[in-house]
């Protein structure tokens, strides 16, 4: 394989995890030897800088904009405008693709692969989760003989129980930058830099704010911890919760529940750019990964791009106990409570600030294993899988 269009129908730069993971991408093909061509939709972006400068990739693969209407409707029916876009841009990526010649197409878009799976044979898809209403695009995949990477064996599952072959369909997880989290900083250096306080244990999410995502239940915990009976450690009033991430009215949500409950071991920093999330997890103490059981994408699908980066800041993961987590962590690497369960929680995190020899062990453990989730690993593995 000598060169590959990889077709994104999304807004980039963009502050979802989903644009590092192509960045990355991007970048990782290309160092494997790949010329690469990024072709995404040309948007209004609120963001000034390139991708190149925003996610601190190499510039070793093309980005090219196509234009592609861009517009907007007030309240509630912005989201038809979003979905008309969407299909707008799709076919403006097709037939765009349809004139070139790469050794591969690579996308997440269904709709400009389903369009282009009627002319070529040369397409592989890259699918983040599964959704019924979306087999007819599937089952022309099947047919097409396109090649499907998913991000979990769950995702990998379903694409099985509608037939496909098992060795047409690749598991290949979310993976992280290595070198960016291992940062030559203290954990108090951390803290001084930004601004957290260095006399507390902190118990850290980072992360968008969605409801399944689970913010909600670590701030039921945090409740727990200033003013619950159960039995926690001695120096309860000294661990503070820490959010880091969200956008806008997620983030006003969150606050307006720290007010209403009334709690006091609360920080609520807000979106940060990706380059300072190493520092914020290096200045703490506990990182959580509190995902829902009650959505399947998250207890099924997910391939949390949090969970490689919590792996590569070797301190102690508490992570919710879901198949979809369970692909990549275990005893060895994490420590797990009950899905929804803030109880489970607030007792597990007691049980980790108790029992320093065991998160030591576990968190030497993770980073160890975070080397096979590297993006590098990852785009070789997509390779060798396409070749």
């Amino acid at each position: 394989m000598q060169n590959l269009l990889y077709i994104a129908n999304l807004r980039l730069p963009t502050e979802k995890a989903y644009g590092i993971q192509i960045a990355k991408m991007c970048e990782t093909f290309a160092e494997q030897g790949v010329s690469v061509k990024l072709v995404i939709p040309a948007r209004n972006n609120p963001i000034g800088k390139d991708i190149f400068d925003y996610y601190g990739v190499k510039r070793n693969f093309g980005v090219i904009r196509l234009f592609s209407p861009d517009f907007y409707l007030s309240g509630k029916i912005d989201k038809l405008a979003v979905i008309f876009k969407s299909f707008l841009s799709s076919n403006i990526l097709f037939l765009y693709a349809l004139f070139q010649k790469p050794d591969i197409i690579y996308s997440r878009d269904e709709l400009t692969l389903f369009l282009l799976s009627f002319f070529r044979r040369n397409l592989v898809f890259e699918s983040h989760k599964f959704s019924n209403k979306k087999r007819l695009f599937y089952r022309r995949f099947k047919k097409a003989r396109v090649k499907i990477v998913t991000i979990s064996k769950g995702i990998k599952d379903e694409f099985i129980y509608l037939g496909f072959k098992p060795e047409m369909v690749l598991v290949a997880h979310d993976g992280v930058d290595i070198k960016q989290f291992a940062i030559n900083k203290t954990t108090a250096e951390c803290r001084e830099l930004l601004g957290l306080p260095k006399d507390k244990m902190i118990v850290l999410y980072s992360g968008h704010l969605y409801k399944w995502k689970g913010a909600n239940v670590l701030l039921e915990a945090a409740r727990n911890f200033q003013f619950s009976i159960f039995n926690l450690p001695k120096n309860k009033e000294n661990v503070l919760f820490v959010f880091v991430g969200g956008t806008g009215p997620d983030i006003e949500d969150l606050k307006k529940s720290v007010e209403t409950i009334k709690i006091q071991n609360v920080m609520i920093v807000g979106y940060v750019s990706h380059d300072k999330v190493p520092l914020y997890l290096k200045a703490a103490d506990i990182l959580v990964l509190p995902n829902s059981g009650k959505n399947e994408v998250s207890r099924l699908y997910t391939s949390p791009m949090k969970m490689f980066e919590y792996m590569a800041s070797s301190k102690p993961i508490i992570a919710s106990d879901l198949p979809s987590i369970r692909e990549v962590l275990n005893e060895d690497t994490a420590f797990f409570f009950r899905p929804d369960d803030p109880e489970s929680l607030t007792k597990e995190i007691s049980q980790v600030i108790n029992n320093n020899s065991e998160t030591d062990k576990r968190s030497a453990n993770a980073l160890k294993e975070a080397v096979k989730y590297s993006w590098s690993a990852r785009s070789y593995k997509i390779i060798q899988f396409i070749k």
